[in-house]
Protein backbone atom coordinates (compact mmCIF):
# COMPACT_ATOMS: atom_id res chain seq x y z
CA UNK A 1 0.00 0.00 0.00
CA UNK A 2 1.46 3.28 -0.87
CA UNK A 3 -0.14 6.17 0.72
CA UNK A 4 0.16 9.55 2.22
CA UNK A 5 -0.73 10.22 5.74
CA UNK A 6 -4.75 10.52 6.66
CA UNK A 7 -7.84 8.85 7.05
CA UNK A 8 -8.06 7.38 3.53
CA UNK A 9 -4.88 4.77 4.50
CA UNK A 10 -6.18 4.22 7.92
CA UNK A 11 -9.69 3.50 5.92
CA UNK A 12 -8.22 1.18 3.75
CA UNK A 13 -6.13 -0.41 6.54
CA UNK A 14 -9.19 -1.62 8.42
CA UNK A 15 -10.61 -2.92 4.99
CA UNK A 16 -7.23 -5.16 4.89
CA UNK A 17 -7.94 -6.11 8.57
CA UNK A 18 -11.27 -7.34 7.08
CA UNK A 19 -9.87 -8.98 4.22
CA UNK A 20 -6.96 -11.14 6.69
CA UNK A 21 -4.22 -9.44 5.23
CA UNK A 22 -1.55 -7.11 6.39
CA UNK A 23 -0.21 -4.52 4.19
CA UNK A 24 2.69 -2.83 4.36
CA UNK A 25 2.84 0.94 3.97
CA UNK A 26 5.23 3.09 2.40
CA UNK A 27 4.92 7.05 1.96
CA UNK A 28 8.47 7.93 -0.16
CA UNK A 29 9.94 7.41 -4.05
CA UNK A 30 12.98 5.55 -2.97
CA UNK A 31 10.51 2.82 -1.14
CA UNK A 32 8.13 2.84 -3.81
CA UNK A 33 10.73 1.71 -5.86
CA UNK A 34 11.54 -1.09 -3.92
CA UNK A 35 8.00 -2.45 -3.89
CA UNK A 36 6.92 -1.64 -7.29
CA UNK A 37 7.91 -4.40 -9.20
CA UNK A 38 7.16 -7.37 -6.09
CA UNK A 39 4.15 -6.54 -4.59
CA UNK A 40 1.47 -8.55 -5.97
CA UNK A 41 -0.94 -5.52 -5.09
CA UNK A 42 -0.27 -1.56 -5.30
CA UNK A 43 -2.43 0.87 -3.65
CA UNK A 44 -2.35 4.58 -4.34
CA UNK A 45 -4.22 7.37 -3.20
CA UNK A 46 -4.53 10.52 -5.42
CA UNK A 47 -1.49 12.14 -3.66
CA UNK A 48 0.84 9.15 -4.60
CA UNK A 49 -0.58 8.37 -7.94
CA UNK A 50 0.28 11.85 -9.17
CA UNK A 51 3.96 11.60 -7.60
CA UNK A 52 4.32 8.52 -9.04
CA UNK A 53 3.10 9.06 -12.10
CA UNK A 54 6.28 10.69 -13.50
CA UNK A 55 8.48 9.02 -11.46
CA UNK A 56 9.34 7.02 -14.78
CA UNK A 57 8.11 3.61 -13.05
CA UNK A 58 7.19 0.83 -15.68
CA UNK A 59 3.70 -0.36 -16.04
CA UNK A 60 2.85 -3.24 -14.21
CA UNK A 61 -0.55 -5.12 -13.35
CA UNK A 62 -1.87 -5.02 -10.26
CA UNK A 63 -2.11 -1.08 -9.69
CA UNK A 64 -5.33 0.35 -7.83
CA UNK A 65 -6.46 3.78 -7.04
CA UNK A 66 -8.07 4.70 -4.12
CA UNK A 67 -10.22 7.28 -3.95
CA UNK A 68 -13.07 8.44 -1.24
CA UNK A 69 -15.10 10.78 -4.24
CA UNK A 70 -15.22 10.48 -7.88
CA UNK A 71 -13.28 13.76 -8.48
CA UNK A 72 -12.38 13.75 -11.99
CA UNK A 73 -8.54 14.07 -11.29
CA UNK A 74 -8.47 10.64 -10.16
CA UNK A 75 -8.90 9.34 -13.40
CA UNK A 76 -6.81 11.52 -14.85
CA UNK A 77 -4.16 10.28 -12.35
CA UNK A 78 -5.37 6.48 -12.98
CA UNK A 79 -4.06 7.12 -16.87
CA UNK A 80 -0.83 8.92 -16.17
CA UNK A 81 0.33 5.63 -13.83
CA UNK A 82 -1.36 2.93 -15.77
CA UNK A 83 -4.06 1.62 -12.87
CA UNK A 84 -5.88 -1.17 -13.62
CA UNK A 85 -8.84 -0.06 -11.43
CA UNK A 86 -10.06 2.97 -9.47
CA UNK A 87 -11.56 2.13 -5.92
CA UNK A 88 -13.77 4.82 -4.82
CA UNK A 89 -14.99 4.28 -1.25
CA UNK A 90 -17.31 3.50 0.33
CA UNK A 91 -19.27 1.70 -2.90
CA UNK A 92 -15.89 0.11 -3.72
CA UNK A 93 -15.45 -1.91 -0.47
CA UNK A 94 -16.64 -5.21 -0.93
CA UNK A 95 -14.35 -5.48 -4.58
CA UNK A 96 -11.40 -3.89 -2.52
CA UNK A 97 -11.69 -6.53 0.34
CA UNK A 98 -11.50 -9.55 -1.96
CA UNK A 99 -8.94 -7.80 -3.89
CA UNK A 100 -6.86 -7.90 -0.82
CA UNK A 101 -7.59 -10.93 -0.12
CA UNK A 102 -6.96 -12.63 -3.37
CA UNK A 103 -3.61 -10.57 -3.08
CA UNK A 104 -2.47 -11.89 -0.21
CA UNK A 105 -3.37 -15.38 -1.29
CA UNK A 106 -1.93 -15.30 -4.45
CA UNK A 107 0.91 -17.78 -5.74
CA UNK A 108 3.95 -17.13 -6.59
CA UNK A 109 3.21 -18.36 -10.10
CA UNK A 110 -0.56 -17.43 -11.44
CA UNK A 111 -2.69 -19.96 -13.01
CA UNK A 112 -3.83 -20.90 -16.37
CA UNK A 113 -6.50 -21.18 -18.61
CA UNK A 114 -7.05 -23.72 -21.81
CA UNK A 115 -9.39 -23.64 -23.89
CA UNK A 116 -9.60 -27.04 -26.32
CA UNK A 117 -12.35 -27.22 -29.19
CA UNK A 118 -12.72 -29.55 -32.01
CA UNK A 119 -12.69 -28.54 -36.04
CA UNK A 120 -15.57 -30.87 -36.63
CA UNK A 121 -18.17 -32.78 -34.49
CA UNK A 122 -16.35 -36.06 -33.44
CA UNK A 123 -13.16 -34.89 -33.57
CA UNK A 124 -12.18 -36.13 -29.71
CA UNK A 125 -12.04 -32.68 -28.51
CA UNK A 126 -13.39 -33.26 -25.22
CA UNK A 127 -11.50 -36.54 -24.74
CA UNK A 128 -8.18 -34.35 -25.41
CA UNK A 129 -9.49 -31.75 -22.77
CA UNK A 130 -9.80 -34.36 -20.26
CA UNK A 131 -6.36 -36.14 -21.15
CA UNK A 132 -4.56 -32.46 -20.53
CA UNK A 133 -6.86 -31.54 -17.35
CA UNK A 134 -5.59 -35.48 -15.96
CA UNK A 135 -1.77 -34.39 -17.32
CA UNK A 136 -1.88 -31.55 -14.79
CA UNK A 137 -2.86 -34.13 -12.37
CA UNK A 138 -0.21 -36.34 -12.87
CA UNK A 139 2.31 -33.34 -12.76
CA UNK A 140 1.72 -32.78 -9.26
CA UNK A 141 -0.93 -30.00 -9.42
CA UNK A 142 -4.46 -29.53 -9.16
CA UNK A 143 -6.65 -29.15 -12.98
CA UNK A 144 -10.14 -27.50 -13.24
CA UNK A 145 -11.89 -29.45 -15.62
CA UNK A 146 -15.06 -27.58 -17.11
CA UNK A 147 -17.81 -28.53 -19.20
CA UNK A 148 -19.05 -25.32 -21.84
CA UNK A 149 -21.30 -27.94 -23.49
CA UNK A 150 -24.69 -28.21 -22.65
CA UNK A 151 -24.87 -31.12 -25.67
CA UNK A 152 -21.63 -32.69 -25.16
CA UNK A 153 -22.74 -35.54 -22.48
CA UNK A 154 -21.03 -34.26 -19.88
CA UNK A 155 -17.42 -34.34 -19.27
CA UNK A 156 -18.03 -36.45 -15.70
CA UNK A 157 -18.42 -39.38 -18.09
CA UNK A 158 -15.04 -39.40 -19.24
CA UNK A 159 -13.67 -39.75 -16.22
CA UNK A 160 -15.78 -42.45 -14.89
CA UNK A 161 -17.57 -39.46 -12.59
CA UNK A 162 -21.29 -39.90 -13.22
CA UNK A 163 -21.72 -41.30 -9.29
CA UNK A 164 -19.62 -39.39 -7.99
CA UNK A 165 -20.32 -36.76 -5.16
CA UNK A 166 -21.00 -33.29 -5.86
CA UNK A 167 -22.80 -30.12 -7.95
CA UNK A 168 -23.20 -29.86 -11.59
CA UNK A 169 -23.86 -26.80 -13.45
CA UNK A 170 -27.50 -27.22 -12.66
CA UNK A 171 -26.94 -26.85 -8.91
CA UNK A 172 -24.48 -24.39 -8.99
CA UNK A 173 -25.26 -20.88 -8.27
CA UNK A 174 -22.56 -18.18 -9.61
CA UNK A 175 -22.92 -14.43 -9.89
CA UNK A 176 -20.53 -11.58 -10.85
CA UNK A 177 -18.52 -11.90 -7.39
CA UNK A 178 -15.40 -14.16 -6.59
CA UNK A 179 -15.39 -17.22 -5.26
CA UNK A 180 -12.36 -19.75 -4.14
CA UNK A 181 -11.24 -22.21 -5.78
CA UNK A 182 -11.14 -24.39 -2.31
CA UNK A 183 -14.85 -23.85 -2.20
CA UNK A 184 -15.34 -24.89 -5.58
CA UNK A 185 -12.96 -28.03 -4.72
CA UNK A 186 -15.41 -28.74 -1.88
CA UNK A 187 -18.85 -28.45 -4.04
CA UNK A 188 -17.66 -29.77 -7.34
CA UNK A 189 -17.33 -33.66 -8.08
CA UNK A 190 -13.22 -34.76 -7.68
CA UNK A 191 -12.72 -38.39 -8.71
CA UNK A 192 -9.76 -40.12 -7.04
CA UNK A 193 -7.07 -40.77 -9.94
CA UNK A 194 -4.32 -42.01 -7.50
CA UNK A 195 -2.15 -39.09 -9.31
CA UNK A 196 0.07 -36.83 -7.43
CA UNK A 197 -2.00 -33.94 -7.63
CA UNK A 198 -5.78 -33.49 -7.75
CA UNK A 199 -8.63 -32.74 -10.34
CA UNK A 200 -12.35 -31.16 -9.76
CA UNK A 201 -14.83 -31.15 -12.92
CA UNK A 202 -17.46 -29.09 -13.42
CA UNK A 203 -20.44 -30.57 -15.61
CA UNK A 204 -23.60 -31.06 -17.12
CA UNK A 205 -25.35 -33.76 -15.51
CA UNK A 206 -28.09 -35.79 -17.67
CA UNK A 207 -30.62 -34.25 -15.53
CA UNK A 208 -29.83 -30.91 -17.13
CA UNK A 209 -30.36 -31.57 -20.93
CA UNK A 210 -34.14 -30.02 -22.36
CA UNK A 211 -34.65 -28.56 -18.78
CA UNK A 212 -36.60 -24.82 -18.40
CA UNK A 213 -33.91 -23.66 -16.03
CA UNK A 214 -31.02 -21.03 -16.84
CA UNK A 215 -27.77 -22.43 -18.20
CA UNK A 216 -24.60 -21.07 -17.09
CA UNK A 217 -23.74 -17.99 -18.27
CA UNK A 218 -20.71 -16.64 -19.54
CA UNK A 219 -20.25 -14.43 -16.32
CA UNK A 220 -20.04 -18.17 -14.17
CA UNK A 221 -17.62 -19.22 -16.87
CA UNK A 222 -15.35 -16.18 -16.21
CA UNK A 223 -16.15 -16.80 -12.42
CA UNK A 224 -14.81 -20.09 -12.63
CA UNK A 225 -11.87 -18.96 -14.35
CA UNK A 226 -10.69 -16.27 -12.37
CA UNK A 227 -10.91 -18.49 -9.20
CA UNK A 228 -8.44 -21.46 -10.60
CA UNK A 229 -6.61 -18.87 -12.02
CA UNK A 230 -5.89 -16.51 -8.83
CA UNK A 231 -5.42 -20.18 -7.02
CA UNK A 232 -1.99 -21.13 -9.77
CA UNK A 233 -4.57 -23.74 -11.10
CA UNK A 234 -4.66 -24.86 -14.35
CA UNK A 235 -8.24 -24.46 -15.97
CA UNK A 236 -9.01 -26.58 -19.08
CA UNK A 237 -12.63 -25.87 -21.13
CA UNK A 238 -13.79 -28.07 -23.31
CA UNK A 239 -15.73 -25.35 -25.95
CA UNK A 240 -18.24 -26.46 -28.46
CA UNK A 241 -18.07 -25.26 -32.10
CA UNK A 242 -21.04 -23.28 -32.06
CA UNK A 243 -21.26 -20.38 -30.84
CA UNK A 244 -22.74 -19.65 -27.14
CA UNK A 245 -21.92 -17.65 -24.47
CA UNK A 246 -20.55 -20.26 -22.11
CA UNK A 247 -18.24 -21.00 -24.60
CA UNK A 248 -17.40 -17.04 -25.89
CA UNK A 249 -16.67 -16.52 -21.93
CA UNK A 250 -14.11 -19.50 -21.80
CA UNK A 251 -12.11 -18.40 -25.28
CA UNK A 252 -12.31 -14.94 -24.41
CA UNK A 253 -10.73 -15.90 -20.52
CA UNK A 254 -7.97 -18.13 -22.36
CA UNK A 255 -4.39 -17.95 -22.33
CA UNK A 256 -4.51 -21.03 -24.87
CA UNK A 257 -6.40 -22.30 -27.06
CA UNK A 258 -6.68 -25.48 -29.33
CA UNK A 259 -8.26 -26.54 -32.31
CA UNK A 260 -8.29 -30.54 -32.31
CA UNK A 261 -8.84 -31.65 -36.14
CA UNK A 262 -8.40 -34.82 -37.95
CA UNK A 263 -6.16 -35.31 -40.88
CA UNK A 264 -9.17 -35.15 -43.68
CA UNK A 265 -9.58 -32.85 -46.01
CA UNK A 266 -13.56 -32.83 -44.71
CA UNK A 267 -12.23 -32.13 -41.02
CA UNK A 268 -9.91 -29.32 -42.56
CA UNK A 269 -13.13 -27.41 -44.19
CA UNK A 270 -15.24 -27.15 -40.91
CA UNK A 271 -12.25 -26.53 -39.00
CA UNK A 272 -11.49 -23.30 -40.99
CA UNK A 273 -14.82 -21.75 -40.28
CA UNK A 274 -14.55 -22.42 -36.88
CA UNK A 275 -10.71 -21.00 -36.41
CA UNK A 276 -12.05 -17.99 -38.21
CA UNK A 277 -14.87 -17.58 -35.80
CA UNK A 278 -12.62 -18.36 -33.29
CA UNK A 279 -9.78 -15.87 -34.09
CA UNK A 280 -12.20 -13.02 -33.75
CA UNK A 281 -11.52 -12.98 -30.30
CA UNK A 282 -7.82 -11.84 -30.38
CA UNK A 283 -7.10 -15.73 -28.92
CA UNK A 284 -3.64 -17.23 -29.38
CA UNK A 285 -4.93 -20.68 -31.59
CA UNK A 286 -2.34 -23.60 -32.11
CA UNK A 287 -3.27 -26.79 -33.58
CA UNK A 288 -3.59 -30.48 -32.84
CA UNK A 289 -3.90 -32.68 -35.68
CA UNK A 290 -5.01 -36.58 -34.57
CA UNK A 291 -4.42 -39.53 -37.14
CA UNK A 292 -5.48 -41.86 -38.80
CA UNK A 293 -5.00 -39.66 -41.95
CA UNK A 294 -6.75 -41.86 -44.54
CA UNK A 295 -5.97 -39.90 -47.72
CA UNK A 296 -2.38 -39.71 -46.36
CA UNK A 297 -2.57 -35.94 -45.33
CA UNK A 298 -0.20 -34.98 -43.35
CA UNK A 299 0.05 -33.06 -39.41
CA UNK A 300 1.88 -30.00 -41.68
CA UNK A 301 -0.83 -30.17 -44.88
CA UNK A 302 -3.25 -29.06 -42.04
CA UNK A 303 -1.37 -26.24 -40.45
CA UNK A 304 -0.91 -24.65 -43.90
CA UNK A 305 -4.36 -25.11 -45.08
CA UNK A 306 -4.95 -23.32 -41.87
CA UNK A 307 -2.72 -21.15 -41.72
CA UNK A 308 -2.43 -21.77 -37.74
CA UNK A 309 0.75 -23.31 -35.87
CA UNK A 310 0.88 -26.63 -34.98
CA UNK A 311 1.65 -27.56 -32.04
CA UNK A 312 1.13 -31.46 -31.62
CA UNK A 313 0.51 -34.02 -34.01
CA UNK A 314 -1.15 -37.16 -32.26
CA UNK A 315 -0.83 -41.18 -33.90
CA UNK A 316 -3.56 -43.12 -33.63
CA UNK A 317 -3.79 -44.98 -30.27
CA UNK A 318 -4.90 -48.46 -30.86
CA UNK A 319 -8.27 -49.42 -28.35
CA UNK A 320 -8.99 -46.19 -27.32
CA UNK A 321 -12.87 -45.73 -28.39
CA UNK A 322 -13.25 -49.24 -26.77
CA UNK A 323 -11.33 -48.27 -23.68
CA UNK A 324 -13.30 -44.53 -22.97
CA UNK A 325 -16.42 -46.90 -22.71
CA UNK A 326 -14.82 -49.16 -20.21
CA UNK A 327 -14.48 -46.25 -18.03
CA UNK A 328 -10.96 -45.71 -18.65
CA UNK A 329 -9.52 -42.23 -17.98
CA UNK A 330 -8.41 -40.41 -21.02
CA UNK A 331 -4.32 -39.89 -20.83
CA UNK A 332 -3.78 -42.08 -17.87
CA UNK A 333 -2.28 -44.86 -20.12
CA UNK A 334 0.97 -44.21 -22.17
CA UNK A 335 0.28 -43.74 -26.06
CA UNK A 336 -0.09 -40.76 -28.35
CA UNK A 337 -3.16 -39.02 -26.22
CA UNK A 338 -0.95 -38.70 -23.49
CA UNK A 339 2.26 -37.66 -25.07
CA UNK A 340 -0.01 -34.82 -27.11
CA UNK A 341 -1.46 -33.32 -24.03
CA UNK A 342 1.58 -33.09 -22.33
CA UNK A 343 2.99 -31.29 -25.02
CA UNK A 344 -0.29 -28.72 -24.69
CA UNK A 345 0.45 -28.48 -20.92
CA UNK A 346 4.41 -27.24 -21.68
CA UNK A 347 3.07 -25.02 -24.04
CA UNK A 348 -0.03 -23.42 -21.90
CA UNK A 349 2.82 -23.52 -18.75
CA UNK A 350 4.97 -21.27 -20.89
CA UNK A 351 1.79 -19.15 -22.39
CA UNK A 352 0.42 -17.20 -19.62
CA UNK A 353 0.18 -13.55 -19.76
CA UNK A 354 1.92 -11.57 -17.30
CA UNK A 355 -1.14 -10.52 -14.54
CA UNK A 356 -0.67 -8.84 -11.18
CA UNK A 357 -2.51 -9.43 -8.41
CA UNK A 358 -5.09 -7.46 -8.46
CA UNK A 359 -6.78 -9.10 -6.68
Amino acid sequence: MIMTPGGLADEVARLAAAAGCDPHRVTDLGAVREQWNHAPLLLLDIEAATANAGAGLPRRDGVVIVSADGDPNTWRCAVAVGAQHVAVLPDAETWLVGALADASQAPADPGRVLAVLGGRGGSGASVFATAVAVAVAESGRHAMLVDCDALGGGLDLALGAENTDGLRWSGLALGGGRVPASALHAALPTPHLGSRGGLTVLSYGRSDYGRDGPEPDGVAVRTVCGAGRRAGETVVCDVPRHPCEPGTAALESADLVVLVVPAEVRACAAAATVAARVLRYGVALQLVVRGPAPGGITPSDVSRALDLPLLAAMRPQPGLAGALDRGAVPGRSRGPLATAARQVLAVLDGSGRSRGGAA
